[in-house]
């Protein structure tokens, strides 16, 4: 088996759900050999509204002064996050960047090859579009890489794989087998069809057995399962029954989006309606200055 190393950005702010995504992470790759960077985005003073801060008349020394605490605090989280990595040999970096969030996060993730993002469901926060849903949104359509978002932290110990038969669905069970290798979870490979594109049981079938190859070729022993019906009804109803740990879906499913970067409905949606984890699956894309 060769070596399966995963370079990691988590964002961060001073937000629970940021931190519990970080603390997820190093528990995500114990057992995988990683390297993970937490990135807090410091906001650029013209993009702060006065109003969040203390009150519409906020000088800019006292923004200045009130931005510099809050990286503080964050460093000081991260600091004590990142331990958590460390105690499970897991390299974990703070680092401190300035920008747009959902720019910055994407920038950093293309230009230095990163191999997965991972963002906590903040829905609160002071500082206008920090880690809100349009932030989430953002980064799922345009990120050229898997991203793994996490709402709560759940001990991994059963995966359910949603699939469609798409070459991306078949390219994100390659992409976990290695990362499991050692945890072993349960996984399942749920096989969706929906009623406008169902698919004859015959090839159904042939693309069950090609993922149940990728991930026995890490050791997996999957589950395999078809259901049939809308697939974003069918995925969160079947989550609901087996209580999964983590779901894990492809970007895009039979029919890729009419625009290339953006993520199918499905994917968003999933991504927005489950309480779960979910690691949307794209394949990683080469950037100039990689």
């Amino acid at each position: 088996m060769e070596e399966f190393t995963m370079k990691v950005l988590v964002a961060v702010d001073q937000s629970p759900e940021s931190q519990m995504a970080l603390r997820y992470t190093c528990h995500l790759m114990e057992q995988a050999d990683a390297r993970i960077d937490a990135v807090y985005v410091r906001p650029d003073e013209t993009d702060i509204v006065p109003e969040s801060v203390y009150g519409p008349f906020v000088g800019k020394e006292e923004l200045a002064k009130w931005l510099e605490q809050q990286q503080e605090n964050v460093e000081e989280q991260v600091l004590g996050s990142c331990w958590v990595c460390e105690a499970v040999k897991t390299p974990c970096t703070p680092r401190i960047v300035t920008g747009d969030p959902a720019d910055e996060i994407l920038h950093i993730a293309h230009s230095e090859g990163y191999d997965l993002v991972v963002l906590g469901a903040s829905e609160h926060s002071a500082i206008k579009g920090f880690l809100l849903g349009t932030v989430h949104a953002k980064v799922l359509h345009h990120a050229q890489l898997p991203v793994l978002i996490v709402r709560n932290f759940r001990p991994i110990k059963r995966v359910v794989v949603a699939f469609r038969g798409s070459d991306c669905d078949q390219a994100a069970m390659e992409f976990i087998a290695p990362l499991f290798f050692y945890r072993k979870p349960e996984i399942t490979i749920l096989h969706i069809s929906e009623k406008e594109t169902r698919q004859h049981d015959g090839v159904a079938q042939a693309c069950l057995m090609n993922g149940e190859k990728a991930l026995s070729e890490f050791d997996h022993a999957p589950v395999a399962k078809m259901a049939c019906g809308n697939f974003v009804e069918e995925l969160l109803k079947d989550v609901a029954a087996e209580r999964y740990d983590l779901i894990v879906m492809g970007a895009y499913g039979i029919h890729r989006p009419k625009y290339a970067k953006l993520i199918s409905d499905d994917a968003l949606n999933i991504a927005r309606l489950t309480t779960r984890p979910v690691l949307v699956y794209r394949e990683k894309t080469q950037h100039d200055g990689k």
